[in-house]
Order: structure tokens, then C-alpha cells, then sequence
């Protein structure tokens, strides 16, 4: 089969990225296109570097690399879910039973996610290139774990469909740190939930005691459950969504929290803070976790400008002495770049931020030192305080 194989031969400049373990070889780097179909198997070259790799016919990435020495099978597919399995055994020895089990490149399996809710495993592709691969990545899934149901979410949110087993439930009900979720993995954000806040929807629990919470771009109201689980005196949870937000309000009951104590609005996050700071409204805490503001690096320099002025208009709604509690979600803007953006939003708000706490995905979002793109959450804890 190798020797049969299409060769890209990439530019020398490459080689110091890909021999570090990069995976990605972008489309503009390969001379000559070769005409041949989403998911072939192909060999590149650049220098004395020379890896395998899966070929995409239309995305901006050409070549996802796997394996610098053999074309992968079935055992070897099987064998990176295996590794994959034993690196989330911290995760299952906390309390939840919904997590990331394969995440992609980090993993060994470019451009594929596994997340597990309970005993359902839903798989997306997010590459024409990879779909080859599903089938033995759901047989896998199968060999290792008692599942009731194996499931496949195209990445473009199309309908759910059943590889093996059966469909979950509609009231399908996980668990993480004692807070409780309705998982629709069928019309739900990403594979039905977000996971990588996990541990970040824990650390601002303790904060949030006896205090008035706002939460914007709540989504299913991952960190407003947490604030009123540890006795928040309100909570006001903000979508754009009005799904989302009926989902929150779903939540809310489902954990005994009573939804009549709380406020949820149905309104565009930027909106809401800049009536509340007009009001003079002001929170003890003030919870940011919007959605990417940038796919592809010609968008970063928005995001930036984004990020600015979203936690500047925050920062008008929090009383001193309270906290702000910021995430990025877009891999475009590095850590550093995030910390920029908070310090300029202080700036123009004549205000300090003191960082309390500083975080970014759990253990079942792993981030390869190779690859910095998998390095995508941020999370920004910050005391406001006046300027002295």
C-alpha cells in the first residue's frame, strides 16, 4: 500500500514544526494539488522528515499527519482509543460521568472528538478526510466500555445518528460535581454539552456565597448552577438563545433550585451589560464565557478589539471589591493576548484586576506541548478594585 502511495513533498521550512510532532500541513504549503479523493493515504516528505498522513480534498488543511512509520489499521485506531481511555481516569475518579474521551490531534486522532454522557458515545468529524475512520474508532468505543448507545453528530450540526445500540433518551440526565444536566445531544451546542469549563464552573462556586451573580452567555447555565448550588443570593443568567436559556431554567428545577429566586433574560450579552451599566446596576460577580470570536487568524485582531470591549463593559457592573470571572474559547488569541485584553479593559475602566485565578482546560482536554492550537480556553478570575 505504501509504495503505492501518493509523496507531497513540502518546503524545508516545515521540517523544524512537523518534526516537532505538528499534525496539520495547510494547503498553501503543498506545490502541486493532486487530484484524488477525501481520505486517501498519503506520504509526506520534507528534508529527512517523512510521515503519513490523510488527505483532504477541499479543506484548508491538506494533510492531517497520524503515524511517522505505518499506514494506521484498525489496531491502531483501537489502540489510541485505548490511551486515550486510561489518560481521563482522573476525570472518572471525580464525580462526573460526562467528559471528552478522545480529543482529536491531542489524542492521536486528528480532526475527531469523542464525548461520553453516561453510557451514550457521541463521535463528530470534524474533517471529510477522517469519516473513513469512524467506523473503527465506534468499534472501539464498543470493545472497551459496557455502552447502551454509540452515536455519530455530523460537525456541521445535522441530525444524530445511531451507529450502534440505541438513541439516548430525550431526558437524558448527567452528572458533574453534584450538579445535574440535561444533555440534548441531539439540538445541544458542540457534542450536547461543553465540558471544558468543568473544572472552572467548580472554582467560581465558592466564590459566589451570599452574593448577587451575572451570568452572561450562560448556555444551559453551567456556572450560574454552580453559583446558586453554593448559596449565591441571586443569580441573573443572560443568552442571546431563548433555547438556551429555557435549558438553564430546566436545570435550575432539575436541581432543586428554585427558578423563581433567579432572573433569566433572553437578550445579546454586549446589550445587557451596557443597560445594566447605564442602570448602575452593579454585581459581586460578573461571569463572561461568550462564544469564539474568531475562526481563522485574519480574525484576531477583532477578537482582540471583542474581548476588550466586552469585559470593559463588565467591569461597569461590578462593584469594587468584586470579581470578574472572563473566558475565551477563541484559539486565535493566546493566554497571553487574553491577559492583554483584560489589562486594556481595566485601563479604560479606571480599574485594577488582581487575578485570583488563572486556568484553562481539564485533563480530558489535553494540550500537546507540539501543538499550541489544542491550547484554546482561557479563564481569568479577577478581584476589581479602584485605582490607588
Amino acid at each position: 500500500m505504501e509504495k503505492r502511495m501518493v509523496v507531497l513533498e513540502l518546503p524545508p521550512s516545515l521540517k523544524p514544526r512537523l518534526s516537532k510532532g505538528h499534525p496539520w500541513v495547510y494547503r498553501n504549503h503543498v506545490r502541486e494539488l493532486p487530484e484524488m479523493p477525501s481520505g486517501t493515504w498519503v506520504r509526506v516528505t520534507c528534508g529527512g522528515f517523512s510521515a503519513i498522513g490523510l488527505w483532504d480534498a477541499d479543506s484548508a488543511i491538506a494533510v492531517r499527519i497520524f503515524s511517522r512509520h505505518h499506514v494506521p489499521d484498525q489496531t491502531w485506531v483501537a489502540d489510541r482509543v485505548r490511551e486515550a481511555w486510561k489518560l481521563r481516569a482522573a476525570v472518572r475518579a471525580g464525580a462526573t460521568n460526562a467528559y471528552r474521551w478522545v480529543y482529536g490531534e491531542s489524542d492521536g486522532l486528528p480532526g475527531i472528538v469523542v464525548d461520553l454522557y453516561d453510557r451514550y458515545a457521541v463521535i463528530v468529524a470534524y474533517a471529510e478526510s477522517v469519516q473513513g475512520l469512524v467506523p473503527w474508532i465506534a468499534e472501539a468505543l464498543h470493545a472497551h466500555v459496557d455502552l447502551q448507545g454509540i452515536l455519530l453528530r455530523p460537525a456541521d450540526g445535522g441530525r444524530l445518528r445511531s451507529l450502534w445500540g440505541r438513541l439516548p433518551p430525550p431526558d437524558l440526565v448527567v452528572e458533574e460535581h453534584g450538579i445535574l444536566y440535561y444533555a440534548d445531544l441531539e439540538a445541544g451546542q458542540k457534542s450536547g454539552l461543553y465540558f471544558d469549563q468543568r473544572e472552572n464552573r467548580l472554582a467560581v462556586g465558592p466564590w459566589c456565597q451570599g452574593k448577587r451573580v451575572l451570568d452572561c452567555f450562560c448556555y444551559v447555565g453551567g456556572f450560574a448552577l454552580h453559583a446558586a448550588h453554593r448559596g449565591a443570593q441571586q443569580v441573573i443568567l443572560c443568552d442571546a438563545a431563548a433555547a438556551a436559556v429555557e435549558a438553564a431554567q430546566k436545570n435550575f428545577a432539575l436541581n432543586g433550585l428554585e427558578p423563581t429566586r433567579h432572573e433569566f433574560i433572553t437578550q445579546d450579552g454586549f446589550e445587557l451589560l451596557g443597560d445594566f451599566a447605564a442602570e448602575g446596576r452593579k454585581f459581586d460577580v460578573v461571569i463572561l464565557d461568550p462564544p469564539s470570536f474568531a475562526r481563522d487568524r485574519k480574525s484576531r485582531r477583532a477578537a482582540e478589539r471583542a474581548y476588550v470591549r466586552l469585559n470593559h463593559l463588565a467591569l461597569g457592573c461590578v462593584r469594587p471589591g468584586g470579581l470578574l470571572a472572563s473566558a475565551s474559547c477563541t484559539s486565535q488569541v493566546s493566554p497571553e493576548m487574553f491577559r492583554e485584553a483584560l489589562a486594556e479593559a481595566a485601563r479604560r475602566a479606571n480599574r485594577r484586576l488582581i487575578t485570583v485565578h488563572d486556568a484553562g482546560q481539564p485533563v480530558d482536554h489535553p494540550v500537546p506541548v507540539h501543538f499550541h492550537e489544542a491550547r484554546y480556553l482561557k479563564f481569568v478570575i479577577s478581584r476589581v478594585m479602584p485605582l490607588l
